[in-house]
Order: C-alpha cells, then structure tokens, then sequence
C-alpha cells in the first residue's frame, strides 16, 4: 500500500488547543431546577493530584487531549519545567482577540492591540499561517483540526529553513503516492504561482524567501480499512509552519478538499463529530464517519445545519435564544439575526451586545446575593464565593432553531481564575462580541461546548448534541 500523508500513528493522539481553564476537584455540585448548585466538600484543594493515566485508545475515535494534559507534547514539557498548567485570563482573551480577527478582520480599533492575521496568498483562499491555533499530538506530527479553515489541511513539510527543527516534518519524497497538484488546474487555489508548474506560492522579503506553500496530494490512511486516494493537502515549506510551533490542522470545514467531506458516506453515519475534553485531566474524542448518535441508542438534540452563501465552508447554525434558570430571557430577534458559529479555536462564548446585555443584567439580578467581584477583561460579571459553604447560579441555555436547547454545565458557562477552587473568584463565561465580530449572531467558543459531542450530520443538514459524552 502506497505510504499515506499522515501515517496511522499519527492518530494515535489528538489535542485540543484551548488553554486550561479548569475546574475545581474538591466541591460536590448537582443541577436542580435549573440551578447549578457548589456544595464545599472536606477535602483539602492544596493536596497534590494524582497523574491521570495517559489514555492512548479510545473506542469512540481518536482519542482527544487537552494541550496541558500531562499526558501531552506540551504539557509534559511544562511539567518538567515547573511552568504552570494554567492560563491568565489575558491570555486567554488575547487568544481569542487573535481568532476573532482571523475569522472577521479588523472592523474597528477593537483589538486590543492584538496583532493582524497572518498575510494571505494572492487569490486563493489559503491563509499563510494557519487561521487559528492548531494543536499537538505524538509521536513524530503535531496537528490541530479545525472546521472553520480556509479550506486546506495543512502539513509542515521539508524541506525546512535553515534554523528550523525539520525532524517532525513529513517528507514528500518518501512517499510513493505523492503528486503534484499542476498550477492552474481546479485543485490549486491560487491564481498565479511562484514560477513553477505545481501549485507553488513563495513569499519573499527583501530578497529573502520567507516560505513556501506547495499543494500535494496523497493517499491518506484513517484506519487499516480506510483510505482516502488523492487526498489533497497543503505543504508548508522552507520556514512557513502553522501557530504554536504545530506541524499541521486537519481540515473539517464544509470544503469539497476538506476531511470531513472526503470521508466515506455510509448509512446511518454521520460526517464527524468531536467531544472535547472540559480539562487536562479528561480524555475526549474526534471520530470520522462515526455512525449517528441514534443508529448507536443515544438520544441526540438537533438543530438544521447550513453553509454561508459568501464562504461556503462554513457550517452555520442559528441561534435564536437564551434561557437563564429555566425561562426564556427577552431578546429582540435582531439580535440573534444572522449566522452562529461553532468554534474550536475560541475559548468564551460571544454575544451581540444586546443579547449579552439581557443575559448579564439577568444574571446579576439572580445573583444578587454574593458579593461581585471587578471584571477580568471583558468579562464583566464576576462573583466572589471566597469563605462560602454552598452557592448556586441560574443554568444558562443555549436554544437553537428546531428546539435543540443546550444546558450548559457549570464549568462549561463560569470561568473559574483559580482551577482549583471554585469557592473563590468566578465569572460568567460570554462576552460581548467586539464590533467586528458582530457580522454573526453568536460565536459559541469550546468551553460551551466541552464535553459534549457536536455531531455534523451533513448529509442530513443538522447538527447534534448528545451532552455529557466525554
């Protein structure tokens, strides 16, 4: 068999790139009433943790880590340097100013001084670095996936700069299958190349190359019975590699080169699916081609699943309203007019202002009885429960077209700056969205949907819930 892009070693481990954002360990908490209910419990929160064990199988697909898991590249790495497994709110926001303007650009002067987006090939749809973080996995590759691309799985590739590491680099040559996508032919998204027949876009400076992106394809191989011929795929070369020092993002967006659209079409399957883990210490999963939710005697929610007619690798949902303890809160429709997306790459859920103003003034009219604490950033509802035995927050509900309505766990909609104790400072976890991130309704960041499996049933046009799977 012809040697495949990405080797079956490869999936062996997935990470999440999202910082750690955590939850406590030593509380005991229930949902009653459509309250999320903290209950003090007698354990000391400074005890050392056990190491969880490194988890390498998983029987619902690729076994998905948190990039600060001990068990990953990256977390390993800090750990053996003392660093902290842990993220600053800064951080964590700045994170997301970054993908917020990868997605949308800069509208405004809402950023923060958070830096531009990576340039852009001429004419094609490829951006260059990736959008978004990608992630890392073991042994030999590091990649991400991600479903709001640009359209192209990613690869670093030789040959490699003269000050780059090249040992995690996949080598074209080795392969027997590789080809060339010739320049422009309907698989070559740019509009001119670089002086070669192939689909080559170099980027100079001052005479200085500064990298290479050059489209292949390959024979890709997802299980000993599961092959993708003709896989196409875009190298990375000669010092352009994806964000955070990664070696590639497997591409899940609504792109006819995409994984998730070249995946097998079965009965009963859906075209994937993911549940990511709520912290370093849980294991969750990416799966291709999995068989539907139901097909397997789970009980999934829907909601219709469309494409944007200006970027047609979008999936798009629509969010049309917000629940707080149970009832509905009042929204005017215009709020929650347009698109919402599902991102991995965003950490806090991101409201248009007057939807996240009806969701924090009735929050606080809820939690009026503890103490407030100052904003951290932009997130401006926080509370103190420093010295409480037991408090309580409202449950709050994202309500999708088609009646899919998604309770959010407590970890999944409060933000918790010390992870190991949630009888300290926490925050409500949404956001107004900045000013250039309000061309959508709703950007619906990972920790919203940590540990529940978002199903994309494309053929079918919807999209599914089935909460608590990870």
């Amino acid at each position: 068999m012809a040697s495949a892009i990405l080797p079956p070693l490869l999936f062996c481990l997935v990470l999440l790139v999202s910082p750690y954002l955590g939850s406590s360990s030593y509380h005991t908490s229930y949902t009653y009433d459509g309250k999320h209910y903290v209950i003090r419990s007698n354990r000391d929160p400074r005890q050392p943790k056990q190491t969880p064990t490194c988890q390498r199988s998983s029987t619902d697909g690729l076994p998905v880590l948190h990039r600060l898991s001990p068990c990953s590249p990256h977390g390993a790495a800090a750990a053996r340097s003392q660093e902290t497994s842990t993220a600053s709110v800064a951080d964590v926001l700045h994170r997301d100013a970054l993908r917020l303007l990868s997605l949308f650009g800069v509208g405004d002067n809402d950023n923060h001084g958070a830096p531009a987006p990576g340039p852009s090939a001429p004419g094609g749809g490829v951006s260059i670095p990736s959008r978004g973080d990608p992630i890392e996995t073991l042994p030999g590759f590091t990649v991400g996936f991600d479903t709001l691309t640009a359209g192209a799985t990613l690869l670093k590739c030789t040959p490699c700069a003269a000050t780059e590491r090249c040992d995690e680099a996949f080598e074209p040559s080795a392969s027997s299958s590789v080809r060339q996508v010739p320049c422009g032919t309907p698989d070559c998204p740019f509009h001119s190349c670089s002086g070669s027949p192939s689909c080559t876009f170099s980027m100079t400076a001052n005479n200085t190359l500064l990298g290479n992106v050059t489209f292949l394809t390959d024979t890709l191989t997802l299980a000993s019975s599961t092959t993708l011929d003709s896989f196409r795929f875009a190298c990375l070369e000669a010092g352009f590699r994806p964000k955070n020092n990664s070696t590639g993002v497997l591409d899940l967006s609504w792109n006819s080169h995409s994984l998730a659209s070249r995946a097998p079409a079965i009965l009963g399957t859906a075209a994937f699916s993911y549940c990511l883990p709520s912290s370093p210490d849980t294991v969750g999963f990416l799966s291709i081609g999995p068989p539907k939710p139901e097909v397997s005697g789970r009980k999934a929610i829907y909601t219709p699943l469309r494409t944007n007619p200006g970027n047609g690798n979008l999936y798009v949902v629509d969010l049309v309203g917000l629940g707080l303890g149970g009832p509905d809160l009042s929204v005017p429709p215009a709020a929650f007019a347009g698109d919402t997306l599902l991102d991995l790459r965003t950490t806090f859920t991101y409201l248009r202002p007057q939807a996240y103003a009806a969701l924090r003034d009735g929050f606080r009219g809820r939690m009026s009885q503890y103490p407030a604490a100052p904003p951290l950033g932009k997130l401006d509802t926080c509370y103190n429960f420093t010295g409480l035995h037991m408090f309580m927050v409202p449950v709050v509900t994202l309500k999708f077209d088609g009646g899919a309505d998604l309770d959010l766990s407590m970890d999944e909609m409060m933000y918790f700056p010390d992870p190991d104790n949630h009888f300290s400072v926490a925050c409500l976890a949404f956001a107004a969205a900045p000013e250039h991130a309000r061309k959508v309704a709703a950007v619906v960041g990972n920790r919203a949907q940590a540990s529940t499996e978002v199903v994309y049933d494309v053929r079918g046009g919807k999209l599914g819930f089935v909460p608590y799977r990870c």
